[in-house]
């Protein structure tokens, strides 16, 4: 029997161990109904932080929502995780997908990074599993025509397209300072694709794009790229990558004295990140990113803060998206009345969510993108990340560009 198999054979023994003690009712009253359902990231491998930080918010949200009666259309059905780990692979995400639905769940939230969501989504599709993807921006998750597959958040295309504009008005108002650019990006679906539709656009905006470098993950090094950054000088420098090699990236600019007019990040893995904020913030400040992040102006936003700070956490979009995707799935279960994955299905087809605190307004999927999602722009300023983009949330006033030479 091969290790994976073997591994497959223990987890849904375990899985039918687990569902065979809730068929004995317990001492003093029946065990609730529960609902199963998995909660995929990637917890081990190069993603493990992200992964961490997703599956907490997930786990936060599902506490929340058992403790407020669960789903009351079914009862007050509690929401049972089955946890998984796409061990930073897209190949170990469809294993486990295979898993979870060999052990029954409803439903899966994950699974972060685009590479794995494009194939989680694949492998649950063809169960009709209904899969809600809480991070993965590549676009190509939701343009497959599979009916499984709902993306709360934005995807590159609409952040790339914001962060463009903003770009425009920003460097306008300022007298155009900024006329070169250069893109550095991890090499995976996420970096390449955001990258490829910033170089394509950004000459109609008037700037040169001086150079787009990849790299692999993880890097451990970036010294000749930014030596190639030294001799090449751009006005601005854009960042596409994930936590550990944008802080090592920008560190090592900072170590090297490279000082462009602004580092203007689309999806910055660290660039809105209190953890990048404190840990580095000479590194840190001034930064432009556009990126996912919550409406400063709700006071839920900041609850949410102060429990996972109080769990020694750092409050990332990682923890609220997926806080907040599992939440649209216990609004689809509410309605659908029903564990059923096709009335799953069709509840988040119709759906309307709006009890969030995210800047999006009521929910509405076509293709399983919803509409209303948008990024905001955040500056770090003082030590603390503010938005400064657009108008109605913003926090602060942006400074552009952070340096004059």
């Amino acid at each position: 029997m091969t290790a994976v198999s073997e591994s497959r054979r223990r987890f849904v023994a375990q899985a039918g161990a687990a569902a065979s003690a809730l068929a004995f009712p317990l001492v003093g009253g029946a065990q609730p109904k529960t609902v199963r359902v998995g909660v995929l990231h990637p917890v081990t491998g190069a993603l493990a932080y992200s992964g961490q930080q997703c599956r907490e918010g997930a786990l936060m949200a599902i506490d929340d929502i058992n403790k407020a009666g669960g789903i009351k259309s079914l009862g007050g059905a509690k929401i049972e995780p089955l946890l998984g780990d796409a061990q930073s692979t897209p190949a170990a995400g469809s294993a486990e997908i295979e898993k979870m639905n060999e052990a029954g769940v409803s439903a899966v939230v994950g699974a972060y990074a685009s590479a794995i969501c494009l194939a989680t989504t694949q492998a649950a599709a063809k169960y009709n599993l209904p899969h809600v993807v809480d991070v993965g921006v590549a676009d190509q998750i939701v343009e497959r025509g599979l009916k499984n597959t709902f993306r709360f958040a934005p995807g590159y295309k609409k952040c790339a397209e914001i962060a463009l504009a903003n770009l425009h008005v920003l460097n306008t108002a300022a007298g155009k300072p900024a006329k070169s650019v250069m893109i550095i990006h991890e090499e995976s679906l996420f970096g390449t694709g955001t990258a490829n539709l910033l170089a394509r656009e950004l000459p109609g905006f008037g700037y040169e794009v001086k150079e787009v470098v990849k790299h692999a993950n993880p890097t451990r090094d970036f010294n000749n790229i930014v030596l190639r950054m030294k001799a090449l000088n751009p006005d601005l420098v854009i960042p596409a990558n994930y936590y550990n090699e944008y802080a090592l990236l920008v560190r090592t600019m900072q170590q090297q004295g490279v000082r462009p007019k602004a580092i203007y990040s689309v999806l910055g893995g660290a660039a809105s990140s209190y953890k990048f904020v404190k840990e580095f913030p000479q590194a840190a400040n001034g930064i432009i990113d556009c990126n996912h992040w919550f409406n400063p102006k709700d006071k839920r936003s900041f609850e949410l803060r102060k429990r996972t700070e109080a769990k020694n956490l750092f409050y990332s979009y990682e923890v609220f998206l997926t806080y907040t995707a599992m939440r649209l799935l216990a609004d689809a279960l509410e309605r659908a009345k029903s564990a059923d994955r096709a009335a799953i299905v069709n509840a988040l087809e119709t759906s309307t969510f709006s009890d969030h605190f995210l800047p999006y307004g009521p929910t509405k999927f076509v293709n399983g993108q919803n509409t209303g999602a948008q990024p905001l722009m955040t500056q770090v300023l003082g030590n603390d990340i503010k938005v400064i983009v657009p108008r109605d949330y913003r926090e602060a006033d942006p400074v552009f560009p952070l340096r004059s030479a």
